[in-house]
């Protein structure tokens, strides 16, 4: 008994490596093994098939009997990606045991169905396989959690006798194996030829600029498309040298914000300063760019009194350049800043303090030194309080 497995692994052998074929043509045919299952692909050797025939295949449980959906085509094919033979055609007894064994899921899906009901337990069943050879029963449900089925398979191993299998599916399987009609009026891909699902995001649907309605980028069972991994890649990767939704662009107009991608003109559609919205292709905006770009080239080429004496920034009312807060500051010449209030209205310098300034220790050591002598004189002032205060509560304990 196990609880979850893949469906694929059943319904489609992997490709394995033939040394004997050489790189070449190989015919190839899709064999069905289960009435409304996808086809699977088979490689022939010495056999003229024709659509509808029986024939014997290999699959991961041993053989299976198949029919013949097409006429096998010839296709080149690289070596090490050739798909498994086909064994060889199905004989009359082989085909008898085949209807026998289909008669045999009905029965047991009608046994499971009703023990499902009398055990009263949540779960759906979605479909049921039985090997050709008759060793094992598979029953595919699927369910919101995990379910109790030790007592349900009790009953059926009684009531069936034959090694039960019971697997849990997610909700993609189940529309895999039930099969049905998508939104676009063909049968469902992964019903007909998909073998496996690829991981699909939100983000597929916006990068084709398709609209965010889950009624219409849902399926069947309710999860998004299969078919918009089809073309992403390819929108991926012309919307490469596209500039952002929201980014600002240089146009030849001037500067603007792009609001829509045309991928397949490669143009962009930019909203304008005055709210006029104007379409651009890239070969315009690669245009702009480039005049751009030399207007930029040219700005460093200049030598910098021009670049100055045309930055209207820099200078003042009267036509004169500003002067900026390094060059306000006292030349080294005229000596340091008076360090007193009273020297500061009569301009005078304490003796011996440019001295100090130009020859001695950095400003920065001094005031650190100066902040560890009020710190240790604060930590002994506080250290004296409260010893003071220890002082006084024994004194009052004393007198208590």
């Amino acid at each position: 008994m196990t609880k979850t497995s893949n469906k694929e692994k059943e319904i489609s052998p992997k490709i394995v490596e033939d040394s004997g074929e050489q790189e070449g043509a190989c015919t190839i045919c899709h064999v069905r093994l289960r009435p409304g299952s996808p086809p699977v692909t088979y490689a022939v050797k010495d056999l003229h098939l024709k659509e509808g025939e029986w024939v014997v295949v290999p699959t991961d449980h041993g053989p299976e009997i198949g029919q013949v959906t097409r006429h096998p085509v010839t296709l080149p094919l690289v070596q090490g990606h050739i798909p498994p033979f086909v064994t060889r055609l199905a004989t009359t007894s082989e085909i008898e045991d085949y209807y026998k064994n289909l008669e045999m899921e009905d029965y047991g899906r009608r046994v499971c169905q009703r023990l499902i009901g009398a055990l009263d337990l949540k779960m759906k069943l979605v479909k049921v396989e039985r090997f050709f050879d008759g060793s094992k029963i598979i029953f595919y449900y699927s369910a919101d959690g995990r379910i109790d089925f030790r007592e349900l398979v009790k009953r059926l191993v009684r009531e069936l006798r034959i090694r039960v299998e019971m697997r849990q599916i997610g909700i993609r399987h189940e529309a895999k194996l039930i099969g049905g009609i998508g939104c676009c009026g063909r049968e469902l891909c992964c019903a007909s030829f998909l073998s496996g699902f690829d991981p699909i995001s939100i983000k597929m649907a916006k990068t084709q600029n398709l609209p965010l309605n889950p009624n219409k980028i849902s399926g069947f069972c309710g999860r998004l498309l299969c078919c918009l991994t089809y073309e992403y890649e390819t929108y991926k990767e012309m919307a490469q040298d596209l500039p952002g939704l929201g980014k600002a662009c240089e146009t030849p107009d001037g500067q603007g914000k792009v609001v829509r991608h045309n991928i397949f003109r490669q143009a962009v559609t930019v909203a304008m300063p005055d709210g006029t919205f104007v379409e651009y292709t890239m070969d315009q905006l690669d245009g702009s760019s480039d005049e751009t770009e030399d207007l930029g080239q040219r700005e460093m080429e200049r030598p910098m009194d021009q670049k100055s004496s045309s930055n209207p920034s820099n200078q003042g009312p009267d036509g004169k350049k500003r002067q900026g807060k390094r060059q306000q500051r006292r030349p080294k010449g005229q000596g340091p800043k008076p360090s007193s209030k009273k020297e500061k209205k009569e301009g005078k310098t304490a003796p011996g303090e440019a001295e100090k300034n130009h020859v001695g220790r950095p400003r920065k050591n001094q005031r650190s030194k100066k902040n560890k002598k009020r710190g240790g004189k604060k930590r002994g002032h506080n250290r004296k309080r409260a010893g003071k205060k220890i002082q006084k509560k024994k004194d009052d304990a004393k007198k208590s």
